[in-house]
């Protein structure tokens, strides 16, 4: 329905050649706009009535382990079951933090949640075999868990927006309202929820598409693979840095991946890429500036970035291209 709607609006009402630049730019936006919006939607509700059930103490609990890391490996293999995009996974992110979480914990499910799950695992399968789906897979929950360690050892808390704090601070009337809540409670609140993060961050996410339709309409593959190739020293942070503003979820991005590597794209290039875009992008960041400040966002981008780079570089030495 969202393609025959994109159709629709790009060769019939706006009437552009199909195949042109500014068609094929213009039917992205409008297919991954109403998709975006629409995911978001559906699941930032779900994941609304869902936290409703489960008080934040119980998450707490279950996250917070005296064993020191326990808490960030735990978190992200629950990234593994959880198949959201980067911006879907930020609701549940925002609860672990207003529930006490420790902050490196949460941020090792923000980055697997994304990044590893049985969708990526099934198509990278599909197309490349399992010795790379399975490498993926691994690399992804190292970054993971590595990257949220480093965060936790920083002691980054003061750059959580004080508000947050206040909540978990609140643990205990949050777990009372939660108990006595009926459905037509929950589903209030859930609607709330949703009205609130879109209204916070349209602008934003609209800004991160229309960039992306940009360069799915005007930026070959062709391009890609001559400036992050594999004779390119450079290939890795450049693809990185290409696949941010890309926003998409894993089964959104392995197509475009595999042409790439068809194109000549070095494996691990290719791999970063594929990381790049499903854990780092524009909308995902707005999303968090609501909780989180602008040095700690920075400080998330630089690490995960350069975790992600260092992979690319280390599978492109180890594997074919």
């Amino acid at each position: 329905m969202l393609h025959w709607i994109a159709d629709l609006v790009s060769y019939q009402w706006l009437n552009l050649a199909n195949g042109s630049h500014l068609a094929d730019a213009v039917n992205f936006f409008i297919y991954d706009t109403l998709k975006i919006f629409f995911m978001l939607s559906i699941i930032i509700f779900v994941v609304a009535i869902i936290r409703s059930f489960f008080p934040p103490e119980k998450t707490r609990k279950i996250l917070s382990y005296n064993r020191q890391y326990a808490g960030n490996i735990v978190a992200a293999l629950l990234g593994i079951v959880t198949p959201f995009c980067s911006c879907s996974a930020v609701p549940v992110f925002i609860g672990f933090v207003e529930a006490g979480v420790p902050l490196g914990v949460t941020f090792s499910f923000l980055i697997s949640s994304p990044m590893v799950n049985e969708v990526a695992l099934i198509l990278l399968w599909g197309m490349f075999g399992p010795g790379i789906a399975l490498i993926y897979i691994a690399t992804g929950l190292t970054v993971a868990i590595i990257s949220g360690m480093i965060i936790g050892k920083l002691n980054l808390e003061k750059y959580v927006e004080g508000y947050v704090y206040e909540i978990a601070r609140s643990v205990g009337g949050i777990e009372m309202v939660a108990a006595e809540q009926n459905l037509n409670d929950r589903l209030l609140y859930a609607r709330d929820y949703v009205i609130d993060i879109l209204k916070k961050v349209w602008p934003y996410v609209l800004v991160g598409i229309g960039l992306g339709a940009w360069i799915h309409g005007y930026v070959p593959t062709d391009f890609l693979a001559e400036y992050a190739g594999k004779d390119n020293i450079f290939a890795v942070p450049i693809a990185v840095l290409m696949g941010v503003p890309l926003y998409s979820n894993a089964a959104g991005v392995i197509p475009l991946v595999a042409a790439l590597q068809e194109k000549g794209m070095a494996m691990g290039t290719v791999l970063a890429f594929m990381m790049a875009v499903t854990a780092l992008s524009l909308p995902e960041m707005i999303i968090l500036r609501n909780v989180l400040k602008p040095r700690l966002i920075g400080i998330f981008i630089g690490i995960v970035a350069t975790s992600i780079i260092i992979v690319g570089y280390l599978f492109n030495a180890l594997l074919p291209v």
